[in-house]
């Protein structure tokens, strides 16, 4: 391996498990590594303290262990199966009603860049490093290994997700089998899964227990589901017994999908009707016909640099629900840009009503799930922020 040392007092968060090292950080390099390679990490005074992979940009070592130890294919698997483990110990990767569930979620399972979500017999593995791309041959191997008749197929969606300056070239496809079965579930609820296409990995895993939560809200209410994306909520608004819902999100093919999740767990139920349509536009011309809203937009700020727009535009998406809401309506209203903090965002939502005038009460502080945990030394792995809100 490599060796990297760093500046002098530069190791003070790695002794406090700290998973990333920038690359001010650094003082030198023992030799050239390349983007993805494993290297050791060295104090200034040449003392060993962590080693993951290397990669050019701000955050130089995305760290892998903090002892001496060969980054193999028995490193992944007991990775893998620590983090296996800890699902089936949740309930959450054994429960009869659920097939869907991440399997590890980058610094939350202490392994920073990677991501992988199960959909019934098929895992999507996600890179955001070059060094989880690099390795992704030997891990998808750990993996079928850990799971064993779990898994039948491996699906690498990592085109839009690796550094652009990498010059890696990665290609999507499958790793191991090549079903075309993309129906999964998620506490008894049916859904078509669009991991070749879709975002993220395909669907959203991290709402799973807020749209729980929302289901046992929905009856007799009329709900309208802001940038649905497939419809998530909508299907467990029906089920807890809305009178109606609407879906909308801008994406025309996401509007598509959603029509055939209500339809695959509500076959010609004329309860639901679905628009693609911009959701600004939206919110100005509806009425005040709704009880229930949810309001989960995708990140509005991806970087410091646009947090400020960020913020404003949660400001006005959450005061135009708090204008139209019914009296005695409940929002569901998120935000998952990881540099928007909880107070931002409640600050946001809080001056949002303010500006309404109406009354709102706060019912629930929701987060996200616990297949997604949150590495107690890494706390900005706490990236979804949610409130439910009475509004009189």
């Amino acid at each position: 391996m490599h060796k990297v040392y760093l500046k002098p007092g530069k190791e003070e968060s790695l002794k406090r498990f700290h998973p990333w090292i920038f690359s001010g950080a650094i003082s030198r390099f023992d030799g050239e590594p390349e983007e993805g390679e494993v290297v050791e990490v060295y104090t200034s005074k040449k003392e060993f303290i962590a080693e993951g992979h290397f990669q050019i940009g701000s955050i130089a070592v995305r760290v892998l262990s903090f002892q001496q130890e060969p980054i193999n294919h028995d490193f992944w698997k007991r990775k893998l199966e620590i983090a296996y483990d800890m699902r089936r110990s949740i309930g959450i990767a054994t429960n009869p009603a659920n097939n869907t569930y991440r399997l590890v979620h980058g610094e939350g399972d202490n392994l920073p860049g990677l991501v992988i979500d199960v959909y019934a017999k098929t895992a999507v593995m996600q890179a955001h490093s070059a060094g989880m791309h690099v390795d992704r041959m030997v891990i998808a191997e750990a993996l079928s290994e850990v799971m064993g008749d779990q898994i039948e197929n491996i699906y690498y969606k990592s085109e839009t997700t690796l550094p652009f300056k990498a010059d890696l070239f990665p290609e999507n496809g499958f790793l191991k089998g090549g079903s075309n079965d993309n129906i999964a579930q998620e506490y008894g609820l049916k859904f078509h899964v669009d991991w070749l296409k879709g975002q993220k990995t395909g669907f959203f895993v991290d709402q799973r227990e807020n749209r729980s939560l929302l289901e046992r809200y929905a009856k007799g209410r009329s709900v309208l589901n802001m940038f649905c994306y497939t419809g998530g909520f909508s299907f467990y608004a029906m089920r807890g017994g809305a009178k109606l819902v609407h879906s909308v999100d801008s994406s025309a093919k996401a509007i598509d999908l959603t029509n055939k999740n209500v339809e695959l767990n509500f076959p010609g139920d004329l309860r639901h009707e679905a628009f693609a349509e911009d959701a600004f536009k939206y919110l100005d011309r509806m009425g005040d016909q709704y009880d229930l809203i949810i309001l989960d937009p995708p990140a509005f700020a991806k970087h410091k640099d646009a947090l400020r727009n960020a913020l404003q535009g949660y400001r006005k998406l959450n005061a135009k629900a708090f204008e139209k809401i019914k009296p005695g309506g409940i929002l569901f209203t998120f935000s998952c840009s990881q540099v928007v903090s909880k107070d931002n965002f409640r600050t946001a939502v809080f001056t949002a009503a303010a500006m309404s005038g109406r009354s709102v009460r706060i019912l629930h502080q929701l987060t996200q799930p616990a297949d997604h945990p949150v590495n107690i030394y890494h706390p900005e792995g706490e990236y979804l922020k949610g409130l439910v809100l009475y509004v009189e």
